[in-house]
């Protein structure tokens, strides 16, 4: 038997033990935002509030399809994009002000005006389209 709940607005199927279904398209978009967050899948299971092992069956279900040459759902056209961000405490004399970004793979770039943001956008995007 399948039930309806309803959380802020949206509908959500469940079934008989109380589980939330979640619709293709709706994992999909998950998976897709999951590649390009940079976050591991720990991190990210608990930031858009799944639970680690259904996040990791979706995952590895994906990947199976993808090695045996089939084609996963075409991907959504979706804005969001996910960030992590740590405010720190005050900056000190010793340490300049502005934004620290820090990259996959280790690298860091410091931000400290609007032309250098202008510039890190552009690293970010082309890091995104050809990842190292």
């Amino acid at each position: 038997m399948t039930d309806m709940i309803s959380t802020g607005g949206a509908i959500l199927k469940t079934d008989g033990l109380g589980r939330v279904r979640t619709p293709r398209e709706r994992r999909e978009q998950l998976l897709d935002e999951f590649e390009r967050s940079g976050m591991s899948g720990v991190k990210f299971a608990e930031f858009v509030g799944l639970k680690y092992q259904t996040f990791a069956t979706w995952w590895l279900q994906r990947r199976r399809q993808r090695e045996a040459g089939g084609s996963p759902v075409a991907k959504a056209v979706d804005s969001v994009r996910w960030l992590e961000a740590v405010v720190e405490q005050a900056q000190t004399a010793s340490s300049p002000g502005g934004l620290l970004l820090e990259l996959p793979g280790g690298g860091r770039a410091q931000i400290s005006n609007s032309n250098q943001a202008v510039l890190a956008a552009a690293l970010l995007r082309a890091l995104e389209s050809k990842p190292c």
